[in-house]
């Protein structure tokens, strides 16, 4: 297949903002937590791990359908789960609802980051694509930035209720710019496999080493960012006693640094190999997980103790992603791209049911069990990463 380089401005803009999908739907509303756990009783982390449950089981749905029948449909339908899963939230009067929404909800969100993953794979080869996923981090980091801070603004003057109908807002913008999009596969390229069959690729993606060992070492990194996204506002505003919209700032400070390292890995892609890259880039995270683990056990430097830290292991994010998701994705056919998206996407978001049960079990309002378990995700995210750099190095030989 012919890779088509010109890229028009839309194309990467919306594609950005379904890429966002992800972080509207959970960091908008993590300065709401507390209130929501006031408000409706029960456990409000379950929120987060109804909501990366059903994103991550979604995606394997997904994945095969749009093999099949295009990136767009699956898009326009996903779109419209999403809105009616945040007005389900918005109108809840229970916990238990809350949860049930937030599955529902992500039934749809889950699309988003899929398919643009998946159109990506259509368009680009890895290093191109690894680029254009640098780019799209750049423009999807203002959600993550502008998400608690609005989330703090809208409790201000609101309930909890209305970051929910500002998602279904969001949505419907999005359902209305999918008309703006591009079929990136084409019905000649399109799996010609029965679904049952297409679903039974699952195995041979789940068999090839060099796809797992790329998904492997994001997924691993994504076991610490949620660990930090479930557990940071108890930390920060509990233990350390900081304000909802200073927790807001703290939260987003970490994505201006994965935005400018992607800023940084569109450069570096085209100098040095994806596997390399990912290696080099998980190391770094580690040695700044070690720092924040020691600082978490110790309370040694209180609350910079860990921004500082977490704002250098979280930065990390704007390679890893990128890369490893591109490798990932470069190592099938393309007529296996979408199924491989749903993979990483359901193992790389799936990943906050780990931290999120760790957390519920282990937490003892410290910020010691948070950033032990980011220490050992990042562990083996390195591990992961440099298997993969020695077999290229060997590939290569």
């Amino acid at each position: 297949m012919t890779k088509i380089e010109k890229t028009p401005l839309s194309f990467l803009i919306i594609l950005s903002g379904f890429m966002a999908f992800t972080s509207l739907s959970t960091d908008i509303y993590l300065p709401a937590m507390p209130a929501m756990q006031k408000a409706l009783g029960g456990r409000v982390e379950l929120t987060v791990t109804g909501f990366v449950i059903g994103f991550a089981i979604a995606q394997l749905i997904w994945g095969p359908i749009s093999d099949r029948i295009g990136r767009i449909k699956p898009l326009v339908i996903g779109t419209l789960l999403f809105v009616i899963g945040s007005i389900g939230c918005a109108l809840s009067t229970s916990m238990t609802m809350v949860v049930f929404w937030r599955v529902f909800q992500a039934l749809g969100a889950c699309t988003g980051p899929m398919i643009s993953r998946a159109m990506i794979r259509d368009r680009y080869d890895s290093q191109r694509g690894a680029q254009m996923l640098s780019t799209l981090m750049m423009i999807m980091a203002v959600a993550p930035i502008l998400g608690p801070l609005l989330g703090g603004l809208f409790l201000r003057f609101s309930t909890w209720n209305l970051i929910f109908w500002f998602m279904a807002v969001v949505g419907a913008m999005l359902f209305l710019s999918t008309r703006l999009l591009p079929e990136t596969l084409p019905v000649a390229e399109r799996s010609q496999a029965s679904l049952t069959q297409s679903f039974k690729n699952y195995a041979k993606l789940l068999a090839s080493k060099k796809f797992m060992i790329y998904t492997m070492s994001v997924t691993f990194f994504y076991v610490a960012v949620y660990a930090f996204i479930t557990g940071s506002s108890d930390i920060y505003m509990n233990f350390y006693h900081v304000p909802a919209e200073a927790y807001s700032l703290l939260f987003g400070v970490n994505i201006v640094g994965v935005s400018l390292m992607s800023m940084v890995n569109r450069q570096l892609v085209s100098r040095f190999s994806l596997p390399k890259l990912l290696a080099i880039s998980t190391s770094l995270a580690f040695l700044f997980t070690l720092v924040l683990a020691f600082m978490g056990v110790t309370n040694a430097l209180g609350l910079w103790g860990i921004v500082v830290p977490m704002f250098c292991f979280f930065s990390m994010n704007g390679i890893v992603a990128a890369c490893s998701n591109a490798a990932a994705l470069n190592a099938v056919p393309s007529d296996m791209a979408g199924s491989a998206a749903a993979i990483l996407g359901a193992l790389q978001y799936g990943s906050g049911v780990i931290p999120s049960i760790l957390l519920a079990v282990f937490a003892d309002k410290t910020p010691a069990t948070m950033t032990i378990i980011i220490a050992v995700a990042i562990f083996f995210s390195a591990l992961m990463g440099w298997w993969g750099y020695r077999e290229d190095v060997e590939l290569t030989k």
